[in-house]
């Protein structure tokens, strides 16, 4: 069986077509069906598969054999059968999802490009996800002011609105191209090339000028296993995100009765604000443990057995502790207090360093006659 024409080859923008049904197959289980040509791009080379309508049916996943037959793995009704081979099917692809892969894909190699030429950072992977797309470089550690400065490199590309060529030179060609990697493949090496800029073999599906990316943006910089990692959006889904990230500041302003670019300094401003409030609340509970202390200590004076009990009203397992410390300090004291508040009951029972009372023990004891 011929491999599956793919229609993407030639026009990445084409979104309806009609394909034969040749055979059918599975693919990891499922049942799947081949077309003798398709514009539907099966995963690979880190893209991930289109989605879409085929004869009626929805799309489920796109993937490829080694053979280079294209399993269209459909989603049917119980009891549905494949269409039958033969069969002639309209598709069309999910034209929103194709065309942010195809910025996504082509920002990717251009973001690989300027790398190299601003950090000597080297793609050795890369991975276009449905939420997050990365590329993992051969630099242990990546300076994040040469990243900036290769995302504005790239966007300046974007904005220049240069050619974007994909086709499969001969060998003579291709021994020509100042590849900046070297392909995969051995047969029918397919490259993409911008224009003044990047040339790489890649099979998968790409704009056709540079402006079409829209955009580029690195999200981040950190380290996976080893590799410097990038963290990028581009095209509609960096769009949206800056929408939503926009939308959020300008929520904050309406909060803060400030204007977007003072929002930073209102937060500033809140956290001083906060860290006084917990200082003096801090000096507050200090004062108050201090005065409940004093209070306890003289019924602790006229206990026989040096024992203390109370309910302390509101008080934090953090203000019992300091309360109970105080009264500890007497080697002999036994301290068995709780608290009252609207997040529960906290027991505290400690002892001086001259006391033998059971601590443990005894709250076990406690918590299982209190049903705990």
């Amino acid at each position: 069986m011929a491999s599956t024409e793919r229609l993407y080859f030639a026009d990445p923008f084409l979104h309806r077509f009609t394909g034969r049904v040749v055979a059918h197959a599975a693919w990891n289980g499922a049942p799947s069906i081949i077309l003798d040509r398709t514009a539907f791009y099966p995963e690979a080379g880190g893209q991930m598969a289109d989605r879409g309508v085929l004869g009626g049916a929805v799309v489920r996943d796109v993937q490829v054999d080694d053979a280079g037959l294209v399993h269209h793995v459909l989603e049917l009704s119980e009891g549905g059968a494949l269409p039958e081979v033969g069969a002639e099917l309209p598709g069309e692809i999910d034209r929103v999802r194709r065309r942010l892969h195809m910025a996504l894909h082509t920002g990717q190699h251009m973001l690989s490009r300027a790398l190299v030429d601003v950090a000597n950072a080297h793609t050795v992977s890369s991975r276009l996800g449905e939420t997050l797309c990365t590329i993992d470089v051969d630099l242990d550690v990546l300076d994040e002011r040469k990243v900036a400065e290769a995302e504005e490199f790239v966007n300046a590309v974007i904005e220049d609105d240069v050619a974007i060529r994909a086709f499969f030179p001969t060998p003579e060609e291709l021994a020509a191209l100042p590849l900046r990697r070297q392909p995969k493949v051995t047969e029918n090496i397919r490259v993409v090339q911008i224009d003044g800029f990047d040339v790489s073999p890649c099979g998968g599906t790409h704009c056709t000028r540079s402006a079409q990316v829209g955009m580029i943006r690195v999200l981040g910089v950190e380290r996976n296993k080893g590799k410097g990692r990038v963290l990028f959006s581009a095209g509609r889904r960096a769009r949206s995100e800056l929408w939503a990230e926009a939308g959020t500041l300008r929520g904050l302003s309406r909060a803060f009765t400030c204007g977007p670019g003072e929002v930073p300094t209102s937060i500033d401003k809140l956290r001083r604000e906060l860290t006084e409030a917990r200082e003096a609340l801090g000096a507050a509970r200090a004062r108050l443990a201090e005065h409940t202390a004093a209070e306890l200590a003289s019924a602790l004076e006229q206990s026989p057995e040096h024992r203390v009990v109370a309910v302390v009203e509101g008080a934090s397992p953090e203000s019992l502790r300091a309360i109970a410390a105080r009264l500890t300090a007497r080697p002999e004291a036994v301290v068995l207090l709780a608290g009252q508040g609207p997040e529960g009951l906290p027991v505290l029972i400690a002892r001086g360093s001259g006391a033998s009372f059971g601590c443990g023990a005894f709250l076990k004891r406690l918590a299982e006659a209190a049903g705990g």
